[in-house]
């Protein structure tokens, strides 16, 4: 039996679930990033949405579908921070017991926005430990329903209504650069363009040493990051693409682009300055993308998706840092 792949129809219905509890983000514009990039650029800031990241549209649209049983079950999740407050407030909202299976060394305020919202949070060690077998080994002992970060239909369209609200209320871009990890928010994004026939080219962005998608489209199968990798970006450090989002992937996107985490911390600061936005590293890394010179040049217009804002201090004064020492080293 194959595996069931969501379809656009499915993102017009999460962004019907959806209405009245997401925030539907603006569309931004900035002359100095027009002038930086040689082009018009239209942007996305989920960083503004709830919870700091566009996670939440995701874990609301498959939570809100379980049925009475299920909620007095509770859910799963794990995560390394964004998809456990998007979990975390959906289920409080819809009075769900939640435990979420975090890393130990997740950004504190990602572990304390969760805590925050009535979860339960289970540490594990990211570099012994397997999040997916302690939450399976949790729903077994427990019960629950487990809600997957990325590799899940509903999730997908959910994170999908991104590129939905984008392309409705702005011309379609020529290319749209989107933040990858596992893939939901990509895979999403490039079913609002295919749904829609935009002429649009979807590139997934990712770090360069989590670049498992970039490599993946390139060579035709799911590629995995070579053990040890290390990047800033605590939110996009998953270790393969998803069955399913890679299914999609595969079929609609253009192709993959990355980036270094030098090129991640200016942008961020790039942010803070011109656009007067919050980003932690994996939210920033589109935008890195452009301003790096990664999208190829005849993309007289392009579409960014700023994914999240949730970074420690320490994190983000390095960013600044990082900012300021171009300007005193041009």
């Amino acid at each position: 039996m194959g595996i069931h792949l969501p379809s656009f129809s499915d993102v017009e219905r999460a962004a019907e679930r959806l209405r009245g509890h997401v925030v539907r983000t603006p569309l931004l514009h900035s002359p100095q990033l027009n002038a930086l990039a040689g082009r018009q650029v239209v942007i996305k800031p989920e960083c503004l949405q709830h919870t700091g990241s566009f996670k939440f549209r995701g874990a609301f649209n498959r939570l809100c579908q379980l049925t009475a049983k299920e909620r007095a079950a509770g859910v799963v999740a794990w995560s390394s921070g964004n998809h456990a407050q998007g979990v975390a407030l959906a289920a409080q909202l819809l009075n769900i017991p939640a435990r979420i299976v975090m890393p130990a060394d997740a950004p504190q305020i990602k572990t304390r926005n969760t805590l925050a919202l009535g979860a339960e949070v289970v540490a594990y060690d990211r570099y012994s430990e397997d999040r997916e077998v302690i939450a399976r080994d949790l729903v077994m002992r427990d019960g629950g329903t487990i809600v997957p970060s990325y590799d899940d239909a509903d999730i997908i369209a959910g994170q999908g209504t991104v590129g939905l609200e984008l392309l409705q209320d702005a011309e379609p871009p020529e290319a749209l650069l989107v933040c990858c990890s596992g893939g939901g928010l990509v895979a999403g994004c490039a079913l609002a363009v295919e749904g829609l026939n935009a002429d649009t080219a979807v590139f997934s962005v990712e770090p360069a040493e989590f670049n498992d998608h970039e490599r993946s489209l390139r060579n035709g199968i799911r590629e995995r990051v070579e053990p040890g990798s290390t990047s800033i970006c605590d939110a996009l450090l998953a270790p393969t693409p998803g069955e399913l989002t890679f299914a999609i992937n595969q079929r609609i996107l253009a192709g993959g682009l990355s980036v270094s985490d030098e090129e991640v911390l200016l942008a961020m600061g790039f942010a803070f300055e011109h656009l007067k936005l919050v980003l932690e590293p994996g939210g920033a890394v589109a935008l890195a993308a452009l301003l790096s010179g990664k999208v190829p040049e005849h993309y007289r217009s392009v579409g960014i998706i700023l994914s999240g804002g949730n970074v420690d201090p320490a994190v983000f004064a390095a960013a600044i840092k990082a900012v300021s020492n171009s300007q005193s080293n041009p």
